[in-house]
C-alpha cells in the first residue's frame, strides 16, 4: 500500500493468454465479454501473482474500495538524465496511469509514487534556487519523467464510443432479449425494441461525445510561455513542455496559465472564479525564503494556480519583462487538473438508495430463476420441445428482470436538474440530487452567504496602555498618527485600468481615510529619493482638503515598499511603509484581536481588551486589531511580525441578508439543523447566530473553550455559559442551549479530548475562527456521526468543505463552478430549501419509478407464468401495448411533477429494502396474482367457457378465453400500480396538479375500458370477443377491487401500523447507529452530555 492505494502485481503466463484467446473462440466472444466487464477475473485467468516491481499488470484497490485494473507502461530514459533525481536509478521507467495521475516506480521507496513526490520535499529557498532557470537537457530529462504538460480529456472516436455503448451490460441484455424473441416468433415486438434500443444509442453516443468536447476543451490549455535559461537567455516555448522547476516569465498584460507555479518576484492580480467560484480579483505577492517546505494550500496567496487568469503582472525590478515564477506542477497534477480528474472520475457517493438497488435487482434474479425452473417443469410436462424449453425459460429472465430498472433510478433526478437550471441552480454531479433529500445538516459560512459580503465601517477606537478613546465614525477624521497610517495603507489593493481592486472589506477602508491609491508607472522603479530608494509596491496620498481642514503643517504620501498578504492560517496581514520625514520605516499589522495581541508588547494593551472586544463584538461588529512598529531595514515576516505596538480597533457592520433569518427558520421548523462555520470572532458569531434565528431568542449559549497540552500544564476542557465569567457546573436543561466554540478550541478538543467530541458536535451550532482545513475536518466529522451535511458557501476559502460535504453549494455568479456540485447564481441561502425541496421530490419519483418498474415486471411475470400453466402465453402485440402504450408512456409522465411548495418535517425513505416496502410490494404482488387467477377462475367457470386446443401451445392458441381474461386483468393493473406509487403529498405536489400524468391515466384507462368491452376493433391484439357483458362488468369489478386495497395498503402508513419488534427485529439496532445513540443522550440527559 501506498498514497492511499493497496495493489497487487501480475505478470502475464504465455500459456494462460493462448488458452483464453482460444475460449474466446469456442464462446463465440462470450468469454472475452466476460472479461470485458470483470477486467479483474480477467487479470487473474491470464496472469500470475508477483512483486509489483516486476509486473505487467496491476489491480489497485482506493480507499472507497473500488478497484481498478491498470497496465504497467515502460519507457527509455538516456543514461544520465535520470541522475537528475537521486531517487531513479535505471533507465528504464516504469509508470502506469491511473484517474489520469502518472505513478513512477521508486527503487528506493520500493514502491509506485506519484510522479509529484520526486518534489514534494521543495523547501522555500530551494524554489529560489531555480530562478535562474534550466537547461534544454535538464527540461528534456524531466519531461520524459513527469510527462506533458496537458490536461487532455480524450474525445473517442465514434466508432470506440459505440463498440463500448454496445457492450453495456443493459444494451446486451436487450440484445439477448432480441435474439430470444426473434427465435420466439415476436417480430414486431423484438423490431419495436430494436428501433428503440439504436434510437438510445445513437442519442446516449451523441450526448457523450458532446460531454467529452465541451470537457476536451475546458481543460485543455496549450498555449506560448516565455522561459529563462540556465544561461541566462530567454526562451519562447510551447506550455506542453514545461516542467517542474522551469523559470516562468509573466509579462505584464498577463495570460491564462497553464500550469502550477509560485511567485518569486514581482506582483500578480489573479482571477481565480473558475477554481473557486470567487469573483473578487486577488493579489499574489512574492513567496518569503525559508526552510519550510514548500505547499500550495497553505503558501495559496504566493501560488498562481493553472487554469486562472493573470489579469496583469508587475514587473519585480527594472530590466524585468514581467514578474517571475517557478513551475511546481504541471499536466493533471495542477489544482485545475485535479478537478477535471474529479470530474472524470467522481468518488462514489454513499447512498443507501443505489445500495439497495443492486441487492433488489439480486432479489429479482432470484424471482427470474424459480420462474425459469417453474417454467422448464411446465413446459417439459406438455412435451415441448428443447427449443421451446430453452427459449421459454430464458425468455422469463427478460420478463422478472426489466433492463430498463437501472435507467428509472436516474429518471428524478434528470427531471430535477432541468427545474433546478430554470431556477438559477447549476449541478455538474446529478447523483448528488437525490442525496440532497436525506440532507439532516446544514452548515453556512457567515460572511457572504449569511451575511453581505460587502462591510461598511462603523468606526475605529484608538488604545494604548493608558486604555481605549472615544469611538470615532469617520476615520477620515484621526489625526496623522499611526493609527491613521494603518488605515490608509495596510491592505492589497491594486489599480486595474485605474480603479481599485481587491478585498471589499479593504476597499471600504481605504475608502474611509478618503485616501487615493497610486502605482508607479512604467517598468515599476519610479522610486523618488525621499521615500529612501525602496522600491515601490504603491503611493497612498492623503486627501489634500481634509489636511486644510485640520491646518497641519504638511503630510506627504506614504509608500508601500513590502506586503505580507492575508492568510486563514496566520489570521493577518502586514505591511512595510516609508513616507518623507520619517525616521525609519513603519510596519503596520491588522488581523483578528486574538492573534494580533499575541504579536503585540504587552505593555502596549490597554487593559480593558477582552471587555472592549467582547462589547462590539456581542453587537455583531467584525473587529479588526491593528498594530505597528518602527524598522529600521526590510526583513522578513517572522521579523516584522513581532514585538509590535497595539493601535487600537477597526469595526465594520456586516449586515445581515434579508432572506436568511426566514430560511434558518424554514430549516428549524422541519427539524434541518443549522451550524455556522466562520473565520470571524466567536462574539461576532453568536450575535449573527441570533439574529438570523439559528440561535432562539429563550435559548442559552454554552462557550466550549479546550488547551492543548503544554510544558507547563495538561489540557483543558471547560464550559461556561454566556455573559457569566465563572465555568459551568450545571447545564441549564436538555433542550435550550448552543455550544459555540473556536478553531484553536476545536484542535485541541480533536487532538486531546476525543471522546467528547461527538458530544459537542451534537450541540454545537457555531463554530468561529476556523481555517478552511478545519472546516473540511468539521464536515467529516459530522458525517462519521451519520449526518448527512451540506455545505453552503461563497467558494472561496469553503472550497475543501464544499467539495466534502454530501451536498455542496457554491454562491457564485459564474454558470458552473467546479468548486462544489451545485452552483447558485442567487447570491443567497434561499437556494438551500429549493434544493432540498428538488432532492425530496426527485428522491420520490426514483422510489415510486424504481417500485414501479419491479411491480411491471413482477404483473408481467405473473400472467406469463399463469398462462404457461395452461398451454398459452401472451401474443407478439399484446407485449407491445403493454410495455410501450401502457408501461412506457406512464413512467415518462409520472415524473413529471414538481416539488411541493413547502418542506416537512420528516425526509423521504431511501431504503428499498426496509421491511415496510417489502411487505407492501409483498402485498401488491399477491393482489397481482389472486386478481389473475381469479379473472381466470371466473373466465373457466362460465357455462359459455370453451376449452384450449391441447394439441396447440402458446401463441398459436391465440386468441382465447384464457389469454383474454388475463390480458384485461393485468392491463388495468398497470395502470393501478401507475397510480398506487406514485407519491404525491408532502414531498411532491398532488398528483392532480400533474396534468400530464392524469391525461394520459384517463386516455389509457378508457382504452382499457374499450378493450374490455368491444375488443373487435383491436384485432390485431387477437383477443377473444366474449359476449357476455356481465362477464366484462365482473372483470372490471375485479380490477376496482385489487385497485382498493393496494391503495389502502399504501395511504395506511404500514411504517406506523407494522409491530416495532418486526421492524427493529434486534433490539441492539438503534444503539448501533451512533447518531441515533448520542440523539438519545442529547434529548433525554438532564445532566451535561459533556461531563
Amino acid at each position: 500500500q501506498f498514497d492511499g492505494i493497496d495493489l497487487q502485481g501480475y505478470k502475464w503466463v504465455s500459456w494462460r493468454v493462448w488458452l483464453c484467446r482460444l475460449g474466446f473462440v469456442l464462446s463465440l466472444g462470450l468469454l472475452w465479454i466476460a472479461f470485458y466487464w470483470w477486467p479483474r477475473f480477467a487479470v487473474l485467468v491470464h496472469c500470475s501473482s508477483c512483486p509489483p516491481a516486476l509486473a505487467d499488470v496491476l489491480i489497485l484497490k482506493d480507499s472507497s474500495g473500488q478497484q481498478s485494473v491498470v497496465e504497467v507502461l515502460t519507457e527509455e530514459v538516456e543514461e544520465g538524465r535520470s541522475a537528475l533525481f537521486t531517487c531513479l536509478q535505471k533507465t528504464l521507467l516504469r509508470y502506469y496511469l491511473f484517474e489520469e495521475l502518472r505513478y513512477i516506480w521508486v527503487e528506493r521507496k520500493g514502491a509506485f509514487c506519484r510522479v509529484s513526490s520526486l518534489h514534494e520535499d521543495w523547501t522555500c529557498s530551494k524554489l529560489y534556487d531555480f530562478q535562474s532557470g534550466l537547461s534544454p537537457q535538464e527540461q528534456s530529462s524531466r519531461r520524459s519523467i513527469y510527462g506533458p504538460n496537458l490536461i487532455n480529456v480524450p474525445v473517442k472516436p465514434w466508432i470506440r464510443l459505440l463498440f463500448e455503448e454496445i457492450l453495456n451490460p443493459f444494451y446486451v441484455f436487450q440484445l439477448f432479449g432480441i435474439v430470444l424473441w426473434i427465435s420466439d416468433n415476436y417480430y414486431y415486438y423484438a423490431t419495436v425494441v430494436l428501433v428503440l434500443s439504436a434510437g438510445s444509442i445513437v442519442y446516449s453516443l451523441y450526448e457523450t461525445r458532446r460531454q467529452s468536447i465541451t470537457l476536451h476543451n475546458m481543460a485543455r490549455l496549450v498555449t506560448d510561455v516565455t522561459i529563462r535559461r540556465k544561461s541566462g537567455a530567454k526562451e519562447c516555448v510551447s506550455s506542453i513542455d514545461l516542467v517542474p522547476g522551469d523559470c516562468l516569465i509573466i509579462p505584464q498584460k498577463g495570460l491564462l496559465l497553464p500550469c502550477d507555479a509560485v511567485l518569486l518576484v514581482g506582483e500578480c492580480l489573479v482571477d481565480e472564479s473558475m477554481l473557486t467560484g470567487e469573483s473578487v480579483p486577488e493579489l499574489k505577492t512574492p513567496l518569503q525564503a525559508g526552510d519550510r517546505q514548500y505547499r500550495s494550500d497553505t503558501e495559496h496567496r504566493h501560488t498562481l494556480f493553472s487554469g486562472t487568469k493573470i489579469i496583469q503582472a508587475k514587473c519585480g525590478k527594472s530590466g524585468d519583462d514581467g514578474a517571475v515564477a517557478v513551475v511546481t506542477n504541471t499536466g493533471f497534477f495542477t489544482a485545475k487538473g485535479h478537478l477535471v480528474s474529479s470530474i472524470l472520475h467522481p468518488q462514489p457517493i454513499n447512498f443507501r438508495f443505489h445500495q439497495d438497488a443492486g441487492k433488489f435487482l439480486l432479489l429479482l434474479g432470484i424471482v427470474a430463476l424459480c420462474g425459469s425452473i417453474y417454467i422448464f417443469v411446465a413446459l417439459y410436462k406438455q412435451n415441448a420441445t428443447w427449443q421451446e424449453l430453452i427459449v421459454r425459460t430464458l425468455d422469463i429472465v427478460t420478463i422478472a428482470v426489466p433492463p430498463a430498472l437501472p435507467l428509472a433510478m436516474t429518471a428524478g433526478a434528470i427531471y430535477a436538474q432541468k427545474r433546478l437550471k430554470k431556477q438559477g441552480i447549476y449541478c455538474i454531479d446529478p447523483p448528488r440530487i437525490n442525496v440532497c433529500g436525506k440532507v439532516s445538516l446544514f452548515c453556512f459560512d457567515k460572511t457572504g452567504t449569511l451575511t453581505e459580503g460587502g462591510m461598511n465601517v462603523e468606526g475605529v477606537i484608538e488604545g494604548g496602555p493608558g486604555g481605549f478613546s472615544e469611538l470615532v465614525h469617520d476615520p477620515s477624521l484621526l489625526l496623522p498618527k499611526p493609527l491613521l497610517f494603518s488605515l490608509a495603507c495596510c491592505h492589497t489593493l491594486t489599480l486595474l485600468e485605474g480603479q481599485p481592486q481587491g478585498d471589499p472589506l479593504e476597499l471600504k477602508m481605504v475608502e474611509s481615510t478618503g485616501w487615493t491609491l497610486h502605482e508607479p508607472e512604467g517598468d515599476g522603479n519610479v522610486v523618488p529619493a525621499t521615500f529612501g530608494r525602496h522600491k515601490v509596491l504603491a503611493l497612498m496620498r492623503p486627501p489634500t482638503q481634509s489636511l486644510q481642514n485640520r491646518e497641519i503643517v504638511s503630510l506627504s504620501a506614504v509608500a508601500l515598499v513590502q506586503r505580507f498578504p492575508f492568510s486563514s492560517g496566520l489570521q493577518r496581514m502586514s505591511v512595510v511603509t516609508v513616507a518623507h520625514g520619517w525616521d525609519s520605516a513603519l510596519a503596520f499589522m491588522k488581523g483578528s484581536p486574538e492573534m494580533v495581541i499575541s504579536l503585540c508588547r504587552p505593555e502596549t494593551v490597554p487593559a480593558q481588551f477582552s471587555s472592549k472586544l467582547r462589547k462590539y463584538t456581542s453587537e455583531g461588529l467584525r473587529v479588526l486589531a491593528l498594530a505597528y512598529k518602527q524598522l529600521w531595514l526590510c526583513v522578513h515576516r517572522e521579523e516584522v511580525e513581532k514585538e509590535m505596538y497595539f493601535l487600537g480597533f477597526l469595526m465594520m457592520k456586516n449586515l445581515l441578508k434579508p432572506e436568511s433569518a426566514g430560511v434558518i427558520d424554514v430549516l428549524r421548523n422541519v427539524n434541518i439543523r443549522s451550524v455556522m462555520v466562520t473565520g470571524d470572532n466567536l462574539m461576532t458569531a453568536v450575535n449573527v447566530a441570533k439574529s438570523c434565528k439559528m440561535v432562539g431568542s429563550d435559548e442559552n449559549v454554552i462557550f466550549v473553550t479546550a488547551t492543548a497540552h503544554t510544558d507547563q500544564a495538561a489540557p483543558t476542557l471547560k464550559f461556561r455559559l454566556e455573559n457569566q465569567g465563572t465555568n459551568l457546573d450545571q447545564c441549564p436543561g436538555p433542550f435550550d442551549y448552543h455550544l459555540a466554540i473556536d478553531g484553536k478550541s476545536f484542535a485541541a478538543l480533536c487532538d486531546h479530548f476525543p471522546e467528547y467530541l461527538p458530544k459537542v458536535l451534537m450541540r454545537a451550532t457555531i463554530f468561529a475562527r476556523t481555517v478552511p482545513e478545519q472546516k473540511t475536518q468539521l464536515v467529516k466529522e459530522l458525517q462519521n456521526l451519520g449526518y448527512r451535511v451540506g455545505m453552503c458557501g461563497d467558494g472561496a476559502n469553503d472550497c475543501g468543505a464544499l467539495r466534502a460535504a454530501d451536498v455542496g453549494i457554491s454562491l457564485s455568479e459564474a454558470e458552473a463552478s467546479v468548486a462544489a456540485p451545485f452552483t447558485s447564481k442567487t447570491e443567497n441561502i434561499t437556494c438551500v430549501p429549493q434544493l432540498i425541496r428538488e432532492g425530496r421530490c426527485s428522491l420520490v419519483t426514483s422510489f415510486s419509478l424504481f417500485r414501479y418498474m419491479s411491480l411491471y415486471s413482477l404483473v408481467q411475470f405473473c400472467s406469463v407464468i399463469i398462462l404457461c400453466t395452461v398451454k398459452t402465453t401472451l401474443g407478439d402485440f399484446q407485449f407491445l401495448y403493454f410495455d410501450f402504450i401502457l408501461v412506457t408512456l406512464l413512467a415518462i409522465v409520472m415524473g413529471r411533477g414538481g416539488p411541493s411548495e413547502e418542506l416537512h418535517t420528516f425526509r423521504p425513505p431511501a431504503n428499498l429494502l426496509n421491511l415496510p416496502i417489502l411487505v407492501s410490494l409483498f402485498i401488491h404482488t399477491c393482489m397481482i396474482i389472486l386478481g389473475q387467477v381469479a379473472a381466470l377462475l371466473i373466465t373457466t367457470s362460465q357455462k359459455w367457457y370453451i376449452p384450449l386446443n391441447s394439441t396447440v401451445f402458446e401463441t398459436d392458441n391465440l386468441p382465447n378465453m384464457e389469454d383474454t381474461s388475463v390480458f384485461d386483468l393485468s392491463g388495468f393493473q398497470y395502470i393501478i400500480m401507475a397510480v398506487v406509487v406514485t407519491k404525491g403529498y408532502p414531498h411532491k405536489k398532488p398528483i392532480c396538479q400533474n396534468r400530464l400524468f392524469l391525461l394520459v391515466l384517463f386516455s389509457q384507462l378508457c382504452l382499457m375500458l374499450w378493450l374490455v368491452l368491444h375488443p373487435l376493433p383491436a384485432f390485431f391484439l387477437q383477443l377473444y370477443d366474449i359476449s357476455d357483458m356481465v362477464f366484462k362488468v365482473v372483470l372490471v369489478g375485479v380490477a376496482a377491487i385489487n385497485f382498493l386495497i393496494c391503495f389502502l395498503v399504501e395511504v395506511s402508513d404500514i411504517n406506523h401500523q407494522l409491530p416495532s419488534s418486526l421492524i427493529f427485529p434486534n433490539s441492539c439496532r438503534l444503539q448501533n447507529n451512533q447518531f441515533k445513540r448520542l440523539y438519545v443522550i442529547k434529548c433525554y440527559s438532564d445532566l451535561s452530555p459533556l461531563r
